[in-house]
């Protein structure tokens, strides 16, 4: 059984932004009778692999949430959301069925569009779960800050979808079993697309994501807001999209990871293709 135990991170010790406590008011409101639990610098181990290390002594706050979620449900239980989410219908009939993580859509191709796990939405689990193992275990062999001194911003959205793949996972909007776990579609926990900033709810939505993305900077907001202009509209504007925000990508690119490894990557490419 899930314990009732609701989670949530808040790293480097700043108040909590007013959208933050009004999402955890309607904790309290759909799941009145579970125990909230913050998770700070107070109460978790900031030594519990290089990478939480290395994210939180660069203050990227989100990024040490990333891991400890996974390391606080596999050793607890409970549920997890981020700070963000806004519960719309109680989570009985979620956690009933036991473990659980949801979908979100990706990126969108030419192909269409690719869904991916993403664990903040929502995350419900007894302790023990062999993928959330599997996951920390994963985390124990990355670092946060890369050999050139740039940062890895890959977050466990990526990670996890990429894990659950390997177990089975189809990219396909649906209800899938996988490895143990449900994962649910994207209406259930994520109506509001990040693409498109489109609300669609459904008589299945129970939480509303309303991604404040705090580590996004300016030049990610910047490639977002090109992203939902051109995103929709065929493959003509798509393309274009694409287009526009390629010089706006490689400037990210070497900012991450710095110029020399930005170029090894676009090079690399290039022979692949």
């Amino acid at each position: 059984m899930i314990t009732k135990t609701i989670h949530y991170c808040w790293f480097g010790r700043g108040e909590l932004p007013e959208k933050a406590k009004q999402c955890i008011e309607s904790w309290k409101k759909f799941c009145p009778d579970y125990e909230i639990k913050e998770w700070n610098e107070d109460n978790f181990d900031m030594n519990s692999c290089a990478y939480v290390k290395e994210a939180y002594e660069a203050k990227k706050w989100a990024f040490v949430s990333d891991y400890a979620r996974f390391e606080i449900l596999y050793k607890y239980g409970g549920l997890y959301f981020d700070t963000d989410v806004e519960l719309v219908k109680s989570f009985d009939d979620i956690v009933s069925k036991g473990t659980f993580m949801g979908l979100q859509p990706g990126k969108k191709t030419v192909h269409g569009m690719e869904y991916e796990v993403n664990p903040g939405l929502g995350l419900g689990s007894e302790p023990g779960v062999e993928v959330f193992k599997e996951i920390i275990e994963f985390y124990h062999q990355l670092h946060f800050v890369t050999g050139n001194g740039g940062q890895n911003i890959k977050t466990i959205v990526d990670y996890t979808t990429e894990i659950l793949k390997k177990h089975g996972m189809v990219n396909a909007n649906i209800i899938q079993q996988v490895a143990g776990i449900t994962v649910y579609p994207a209406d259930f926990f994520c109506p509001l697309d990040f693409n498109t900033g489109v609300l669609t709810t459904t008589e299945n939505t129970h939480s509303i994501h309303h991604f404040v993305a705090s580590w996004f900077t300016p030049l990610d907001w910047a490639i977002l807001k090109i992203e939902r202009k051109f995103g929709n509209g065929g493959k003509g504007r798509y393309l274009l999209g694409q287009i526009l925000m390629l010089p706006l990508r490689i400037v990210r690119k070497v900012r991450n990871v710095g110029f020399v490894s930005a170029l090894k990557i676009g090079f690399g490419k290039m022979t692949m293709k």
